[in-house]
């Protein structure tokens, strides 16, 4: 009851004093709370670092951060396994290529990863694991650019407010006839308002463009990408004078991430490349149907293309889409799993200020031995994610932790 109390309810040592001592009338001290965690932390510490990693394909990496330490954090992409969290004083290479070749040890062998473009963890794993590649998180990048344009837009509506405020002044003082200098101002400001309007509105063009068409999983070939977003690139470089100290930043990281950012496309065409050698079809009708996943099911637009795709396709139609559907779907682009995770440890986190190994030990083992109660994918539903890893089943979480079995099931 302590250990579930803790993980399950997410509840303070207090509160579970409190708990044994109002519901149960059991006093309970926090050294016996800390004793009983602190055993059962060991054990998970025993099965995590004795757990194959071999099954992970795809791994996600992250930096999380608690009272302003890094927290290093690894999550396979399919599963949602989580084979690395740890509380460390710095972010460096040395730190991250320990750990990753302590996850190798364990048969953590990758086709990719996907992360930030933090140095450190992009340098520590060069170190580790060597020619393993390491794909771009869209989600940062993507982020960063639309916050660039919400700042444009913000300006464009104060340089409007501005204007709006000049023009009033006149009626509210009463002077019909507005000085020189009046007018000077008023005609700057207009000029300002449409430069920052204009901007504002290429910007978020370009971003718009950067999110649903080069870096959105259903698109062109990485070729074409490159083409486009070099073009997005070369416009902002073309509007960069205008606000060069906001600009400027965005558009050298996207640059500098151009061909990470597209690693998931060329993923994605040798994917699509062998559905059509397999099932023996163009692969131009494989592309188009990837393409059909851009529109939203419920248009018009979606269901003429079905129909013209299945006219062209033929017999073939329905087993072409449902590949193409599990190779998309199989696709990752971004780490934002571990942003998942970050929001799940927050709740914890809170709870105290120094986070060791054995607490680390235990959240990891509980949060991949938890079976999950719902899920957006039917798959996951009722299964724990070292079952989704490994395809085997195991006893509760509880019960791996030598706790006993739980109680029978009552209707």
């Amino acid at each position: 009851m302590i250990v579930a109390l803790a993980l399950i309810c997410r509840s303070s040592y207090l509160g579970i004093i409190e708990f044994m001592r109002d519901l149960l009338g059991w006093p309970i001290s926090i050294g016996t709370i800390h004793n009983v965690l602190h055993a059962v932390a060991e054990q998970a510490g025993v099965i995590n670092g004795t757990q194959d990693l071999s099954c992970i394909r795809t791994g996600l990496h992250d930096e999380l951060f608690h009272a302003g330490k890094p927290v290093l954090a690894g999550v396979c992409a399919q599963s949602t396994y989580c084979y690395l969290l740890a509380a460390e004083q710095h972010r460096d290479a040395d730190t991250w290529g320990i750990h990753l070749l302590d996850a190798a040890q364990q048969g953590l062998n990758p086709d990719y990863t996907i992360a930030d473009a933090g140095q450190g963890l992009r340098a520590g794993q060069k170190a580790a694991w060597g020619d393993t590649p390491c794909h771009g998180d869209v989600f940062h990048i993507i982020h960063q650019c639309e916050g660039l344009a919400n700042t444009l837009s913000r300006i464009a509506k104060g340089a409007r407010s501005r204007r709006e405020n000049l023009e009033a002044k006149p009626s509210r003082a009463d002077q019909p006839d507005p000085n020189e200098a009046f007018v000077t101002e008023l005609a700057l400001a207009r000029q300002a308002e449409t430069r920052a309007r204009e901007l504002g509105r290429g910007i978020r063009t370009l971003v718009q463009w950067l999110s649903h068409d080069v870096l959105a999983l259903a698109g062109p070939d990485r070729a074409t990408r490159r083409e486009l977003f070099d073009f997005i690139t070369d416009e902002l470089e073309r509007l960069e004078p205008e606000d060069a100290r906001r600009i400027r930043p965005v558009r050298v990281a996207l640059r500098n991430q151009r061909d990470d950012l597209l690693a998931f496309a060329g993923v994605l065409d040798k994917k699509l490349s062998g559905i059509a050698r397999s099932l023996e079809i163009s692969q131009s009708l494989v592309r188009e149907a990837c393409l059909l996943h851009r529109l939203p099911n419920t248009s018009t637009a979606y269901w003429q293309g079905w129909n013209r795709l299945r006219a062209n396709i033929g017999d073939k139609f329905r087993a072409v889409f449902k590949a193409v559907n599990q190779a998309m779907a199989r696709t990752p682009r971004s780490s934002s799993l571990v942003e998942n995770l970050n929001s799940r440890l927050r709740n914890y986190f809170t709870l105290r200020r120094h986070l060791g190994t054995s607490c680390l030990d235990l959240l990891r083992f509980f949060l991949n031995h938890r079976r999950y109660m719902r899920s957006q994918l039917a798959e996951r539903v009722g299964k724990s994610p070292r079952e989704l890893m490994t395809g085997e089943s195991h006893p509760h979480w509880l019960s791996l932790l030598g706790l006993g079995p739980l109680q029978s099931q009552h209707a």
